[in-house]
């Protein structure tokens, strides 16, 4: 193109008059941060020959002050007339495939280096999306002119150009070596043929990271899951236990693979992106996201599962749209079958999301077909997107996580992978959901709501609140093969069958579920909505003065910003006011003037909802509030003392709560909170020996405070050992002894004027009585009867003198003898 200076003219005035339309930009690595050796010939190459993208190209290169590509690229005493060569020719004006051909420039490069000529070459591969940039689209009928995994002629790139012109983005990659190359001591033809290659699968995966892999023809794809072996011996065994025909079992098959199988449509997701947009910006003041570096880096190559927490129908449209935006590839996204609802249900169908049931049981073909399709997407290279605690949250806290996504994915995993699966947590925090007046009846005790069409016109109706913020945060990834070498040492070296399954499948699916939802929680976007909460809802009439306030989150912030919970954790920014203000704009705090100062308070229908907020958080202060509770009976104790008591109580706490740091980690990390309440002067402290402040000064007021947010766990734990010792040995199973707990909590609720409806949740108290079993506390016979040491009361009621006043201890007693009293004629 650029050989004789016609030409070079020629590619000039071309390059100028497209220039007049053609907006481009560099995504993902920086030119500047390609590490290349000015010292060393450098020669770019482009998947196919296009006028166009070479003049976007050198328009980029020369923005960088990089070495443009249309001039000489010098190789010791020969040169070549450009520095540039393109893999494939690409296709005719209409689309035709053209006979693919080695490249002579890259021949002679790699021969240039071998015979010495210089001592080395940097290839550099450059990728240009046309219509690629979602930031300004407003028109969805261009949609159909992006970039695809359709050959396009030059007919329809020229069309691309004068459509999507303005949308261009360009990717520099990391540059391979000729010395790495010839390093493998092949001859001449092999190692062309190895960097040829190379190349192909490097522009296979950009494409692949950015577009998505080409799952086009879903009919095919769909039929294909019935030839599957595990299918197919299903199949048969349907036919046969159903006395029907196979052709009816196949049909019977193929119905649930329609039923199952999303219809991904790049423009589908394109249309989203525009009508999202317009969403986001009328709803909410803004969209933070952090650590998604994170996530590009490892998406390359890996098979990519995004398991966000579920607060919202939204999430899962808000993180599609983040990453679509953000140049990664939108996930295949596991939806219930609730959703596939008239017109909703397509439309999310096309935009990637695949519909499952609520329950497998008793359905081997289904669940075939289900797993079967799972394992293709993961084959494939798809990034997929489920929720591990199965429904949304309507208490804010995260649910305990189903094994069954995970248990799939394991399998698929042992069975067959050719790309490491790499999990990666997603905390999506809101300062307001849209589901709020939904959730607040649901709290109050009513059924959970049924999905509905209409809900679209709810939302809109919504509109005129305030939601301010919402965060996407990406935890730290877990990269599946690793997690398995420390649950498994020596899995690989086992015979991974297509029936495969390990007696140790189902620890390693539930501890892998605990892994994800501790990252999750600890990407926690800490926000004033949260804080606030946290504060007012520790106070008993969930009301305190302007000042007080204010100094009780600049305490949260201060022990969070000195000790922060973990890398991936955001906070805000600002003081106690500045929070408070914007928790003000919000209209979910009253201000009550008076002439001593102000009084923020919550009325009844925001305490109740606002509890749903300080959930979301709790897990980040939980050991502090711990540390600090031990000072409520103003007696001092030992370093030591602490070290024991926190160890005893902690397991149960992480195991509801998520709570990140293991055993090993605790006691450093107890000491660290020890030295920042200390510091704070919440925490006084004698040699080895720690006591309280003065019980009338502002630093025990506060240290109190903080003690009130973990105190309703603590009286929940407390509440369940006691209805047990009550009962006495072998009386009780689980389900009977979380029964007992609900309903005394709820009457304890009543009594003590608790406006916390997650109080009395009942899975929480199964979940404490799982744990207690698990940690050995508790033993349950063959009969499912509960038994326990003689010494429990004891130790328990020695921790609980610390951490609990003597009044609620006295009225949990009450009631849990009355209920021991009332159970013992049935006994």
């Amino acid at each position: 193109m650029t050989r004789t200076p016609f030409r070079r003219l020629a590619f000039g005035a071309l390059r100028r008059w497209l220039f007049l339309w053609v907006r481009s930009e560099t995504i993902h690595q920086s030119a500047f941060d390609l590490k290349l050796d000015p010292t060393l010939p450098i020669i770019y190459v482009l998947q196919q020959t296009a006028v166009a993208d070479l003049a976007v190209m050198d328009a980029e290169c020369a923005k960088a002050e990089l070495p443009r590509p249309i001039l000489p690229l010098a190789l010791g005493k020969d040169s070549e007339p450009h520095s540039y060569f393109t893999l494939d020719q690409g296709p005719g004006w209409f689309g035709r495939k053209r006979k693919p051909n080695m490249p002579p420039r890259l021949q002679r490069v790699i021969d240039a280096v071998a015979q010495g000529q210089v001592s080395d070459a940097q290839i550099v591969p450059v990728t240009v999306f046309w219509g690629q940039s979602p930031r300004s689209e407003s028109s969805a009928w261009k949609l159909i002119f992006a970039d695809s995994w359709a050959v396009t002629g030059r007919l329809r790139k020229l069309l691309a150009i004068f459509i999507l012109g303005r949308k261009t983005r360009v990717q520099f990659s990391t540059p391979l070596r000729v010395s790495e190359l010839l390093a493998h001591e092949k001859d001449r033809e092999r190692t062309v043929r190895m960097a040829h290659r190379l190349l192909r699968v490097h522009f296979h995966n950009i494409k692949t990271s950015v577009i998505g892999p080409d799952l086009s023809h879903r009919r095919n794809l769909v039929k294909g899951l019935l030839y599957s072996p595990l299918v197919r011996q299903v199949i048969n065994e349907e036919a046969s236990r159903e006395k029907i025909s196979v052709e009816k079992a196949e049909k019977r098959a193929l119905s649930y693979a329609n039923e199952v199988a999303s219809d991904y449509s790049y423009i589908a997701i394109r249309f989203l992106e525009v009508v999202l947009k317009w969403f986001w910006n009328k709803i909410y003041d803004g969209i933070d996201v952090h650590n998604l570096d994170e996530v590009q880096q490892v998406a390359q190559g890996s098979e990519i599962i995004y398991v966000p927490c579920h607060r919202s129908h939204i999430d899962y449209l808000l993180l599609s749209y983040l990453l679509f935006t953000r140049g990664l590839n939108p996930p295949h996204i596991a939806a219930g079958i609730n959703l596939n609802m008239p017109v909703v249900g397509s439309l999310l169908r096309r935009g990637g999301a695949f519909f499952m049931r609520r329950s497998f049981k008793d359905n081997r073909l289904y669940t075939a077909i289900f797993n079967e399709y799972l394992h293709t997407l993961y084959g494939r290279g798809f990034p997929v997107e489920f929720f591990v605690e199965g429904g949304r949250s309507r208490t804010g806290r995260t649910l305990l996580p189903r094994p069954g996504m995970l248990a799939i994915t394991l399998r698929s995993f042992l069975r067959s992978s050719r790309k490491p699966i790499v999990f990666v947590p997603v905390y999506i925090g809101y300062e307001r959901v849209l589901e709020g007046r939904t959730y607040l009846g649901e709290l109050r005790g009513a059924s959970k709501k049924k999905e509905s069409v209409f809900d679209i016109f709810r939302v809109l109706g919504a509109l005129k609140q305030r939601f301010g913020r919402v965060s996407v945060n990406f935890g730290q990834p877990i990269h599946l093969g690793e997690f398995l070498d420390q649950q498994r040492p020596g899995w690989r070296d086992e015979d991974h069958g297509e029936q495969f399954r390990p007696d140790w499948l189902n620890s390693a699916t539930n501890q892998l579920g605990s892994t994800i939802a501790q990252r999750i929680n600890a990407a926690a976007a800490i926000n004033p909505v949260n804080l606030v909460a946290l504060a007012l809802l520790s106070t008993p009439r969930h009301a305190l003065d302007e000042t007080s306030l204010c100094q009780l989150l600049d305490l949260y912030l201060g022990l969070l910003r000195r000790q922060s919970y973990s890398a991936h954790t955001s906070l805000p920014a600002g003081d106690g006011q500045a929070l408070i203000s914007h928790v003000e704009g919000l209209d979910l705090i009253e201000r009550q003037k008076d002439a001593l100062g102000d009084i923020l308070l919550l009325d009844e229908q925001n305490a109740v909802q606002l509890t749903y907020y300080r959930n979301n958080i709790l897990h980040a202060l939980a050991l502090p509030a711990l540390l600090a509770s031990f000072f409520q009976s103003g007696q001092s104790i030992s370093r030591a003392e602490v070290q024991r008591l926190t160890r005893a109580l902690y397991p149960f706490l992480q195991a509801e709560l998520f709570i990140r740091w293991s055993l090993d980690e605790l006691d450093a990390v107890i000491d660290q909170w020890l030295d920042a309440l200390i510091e704070q002067g919440l925490i006084l402290q004698q040699d080895q020996q720690l006591q309280a402040p003065e019980a009338s000064s502002r630093e025990y007021v506060l240290l109190n405070l903080l003690s009130r947010a973990i105190s309703q766990t603590l009286q929940r734990f407390y509440m369940a050992i006691a209805l047990l010792v009550n009962h006495g040995q072998n009386t009780l199973d689980a389900a009977g002894l979380e029964t007992l707990c609900t309903v005394m909590a709820q009457r304890l609720s009543i009594l003590h004027g608790l406006n916390a409806p997650e109080f009395f949740d009942k899975s929480l108290f199964r979940h404490f009585i799982a744990t207690l079993i698990a940690q050995g506390v508790v033993r349950a016979g063959d009969d499912g009867l509960l038994a326990f040491h003689d010494e429990l009361s004891l130790t328990v009621e020695s921790a609980a003198k610390r951490v609990l006043p003597a009044e609620l201890r006295l009225s949990i007693r009450q009631v849990a003898n009355k209920q021991a009293h009332a159970a013992a004629p049935a006994a």
